[in-house]
């Protein structure tokens, strides 16, 4: 039987069961498409990103004896419209069978199975053999639970794939290093120089202008930094176990005006592609570290475990327990505009200088610039999440809706009411001193809460758990701010809503 198998941006699994054996009948398809380009504006990285790792993969797999068809960006006999083209391809190949892998983003779910429907012949669709868990497996663990507790999910994903596991028992003897995970950096330990690449992505830059595909940010054409191939891929994840794992833990949390990526892995684009699978980094991180336990501290491992294991599997649950409706949540009713520096990095106000720049000019931040510092600032100033949705879902190279947005409408902006976190993550500018040295080279003080040098932090917290308080009457987690809330001087209070509303309505002079 002649079969067409469609294959996604984000599905470059190489080890996918589909490819175990080469089939004269078997014909795959994978087209670059306006559809994907537009549905939101994309870095340019990422863009670049998608096409060089969809294109290394068509080839590598044509070297192995596989039948693609391949439709580039600028191909005229490109409709860039995905029934058209599953359409076209049947009829050209003879096709008796379309088959697809289920796809990780509810629209594409949903546009798939309209045009299977609408087939005239056979159709399927199959797992995409990714992650460790399946689509409803969250939903099903937390049936008639009250709370979706990510540690209960956490703990149930160790246990039941025996990962760092002894005898029933955590490695250690603890669940969860977290505790010993927020060390600031300070210069020491030496930071490796990142793994690089430095290609020339000219020719995909090119093709995108040609297009017409408007994107934003930043580009070196002949040093492009990023992994697009499985052995580009394996090669990062190799370095991170060999140099930056042994203090991975201890500093995942920290900033620095120095230094871009600390001592993260820099995997998750080739994950959330599905060039390298969860259960491979995992293993391939473990028995590193089962190699050098002389070396590497347990707490360093638990850290990075927990971030795939647990919360990566666990968003993604959330994802498929949640959508459609998820998409339009807006508990704490916030409708304020992005300000222009988000896509410019043009502020005052140092954290948010560096961690805006750095994710224009490099398409990515780290988790705690995202959520306490960008992410922070978005929910004080109470902007509209489908504002802050579309920028993170655009920016950063890693971004898919599943694991985009159940992180920023859920845990960074509490969209949600509470299904991710169970209070929402501000913070004044004390946390953002703690934990970095943005503070230290700012226009602003963090020690301040009054005045024209005030660090913008400390009056929008306090505005925000006025204006919010409603909201969070009966979150025990949020009582001792509401406490200290009520006991605020009112004259001060007053003081503080006043240069917050400053801050809310002329974003651009801070």
């Amino acid at each position: 039987m002649k079969k067409l198998r469609l294959v996604l941006g984000d599905q470059l699994n190489q080890k996918h069961s589909w490819f175990n054996e080469t089939n004269d009948d078997v014909t795959y398809l994978m087209a670059e498409m306006r559809q994907e380009t537009d549905y939101v504006k994309h870095h340019i990285q990422k863009v670049v990103a998608f096409f060089e790792s969809m294109r290394n993969f068509s080839k590598e797999l044509q070297e192995k004896g596989h039948q693609f068809i391949y439709l580039n960006i600028t191909d005229e006999n490109n409709p860039h419209d995905l029934e058209k083209i599953i359409k076209t391809y049947i009829g050209e190949t003879g096709a008796e069978k379309f088959e697809y892998q289920w796809p990780d983003e509810y629209r594409l779910d949903e546009q798939l199975k309209a045009i299977s429907e609408n087939l005239t012949i056979e159709s399927a669709a199959v797992d995409s053999e990714h992650f460790y868990t399946s689509r409803y497996e969250l939903k099903n663990f937390f049936s008639g639970k009250k709370q979706l507790i990510m540690e209960n999910f956490y703990r149930m994903m160790r246990k039941k794939h025996d990962v760092m596991m002894v005898n029933d028992q955590p490695d250690g003897g603890k669940w969860n290093f977290d505790h010993s995970n927020r060390k600031k950096w300070k210069g020491e330990p030496k930071i490796p120089h990142e793994r690089g690449f430095r290609k020339n992505v000219e020719k995909t830059i090119e093709d995108i202008k040609k297009a017409g595909v408007e994107t934003f940010g930043t580009i070196e054409p002949d040093n492009f930094n990023w992994p697009t191939s499985r052995a580009d891929c394996l090669s990062v994840l190799n370095y991170f176990c060999k140099n930056l794992l042994v203090h991975f833990g201890d500093y995942q949390d920290a900033m620095h005006t120095d230094e871009k990526f600390l001592f993260h892995s820099r995997v998750s684009f080739a994950m959330n592609s599905k060039i390298l699978s969860p259960k491979e980094v995992i293993i391939k991180v473990l028995d590193h570290y089962y190699e050098n336990t002389e070396e590497i501290d347990i707490s360093q491992v638990e850290g990075f475990i927990r971030q795939i294991l647990g919360w990566r599997e666990y968003m993604r649950g959330i994802y498929w327990k949640e959508m459609p409706n998820y998409s339009k949540l807006n508990e704490l009713d916030n409708h304020n505009e992005l300000p222009d520096f988000f896509w410019t990095g043009d502020t005052k106000m140092n954290c948010l200088k560096h961690s805006v720049g750095q994710s224009l000019n490099e398409a990515y931040a780290h988790h705690i610039q995202r959520l306490m510092i960008i992410g922070n600032y978005a929910l004080l100033t109470q902007i509209h999440p489908d504002e802050v949705d579309k920028w993170y879902l655009g920016v950063y190279i890693d971004a898919i809706e599943w694991v985009e947005i159940t992180n920023t409408r859920g845990m960074s902006q509490f969209a949600d009411g509470g299904i991710v976190a169970t209070k929402p993550y501000v913070s004044s500018a004390n946390y953002i001193n703690k934990m970095g040295n943005y503070c230290s080279d700012c226009s602003y003080s963090h020690t301040k809460k009054l005045g024209e040098n005030a660090c913008p932090f400390n009056a929008l917290y306090w505005n925000f758990l006025d204006e919010k308080k409603e909201h969070f009457k009966n979150n025990n987690r949020m009582a001792m701010m509401m406490n200290l809330l009520n006991k605020k001087d009112k004259k001060e209070l007053a003081d503080l809503k006043e240069r917050a509303r400053e801050i809310i309505e002329n974003p651009e002079k801070y």
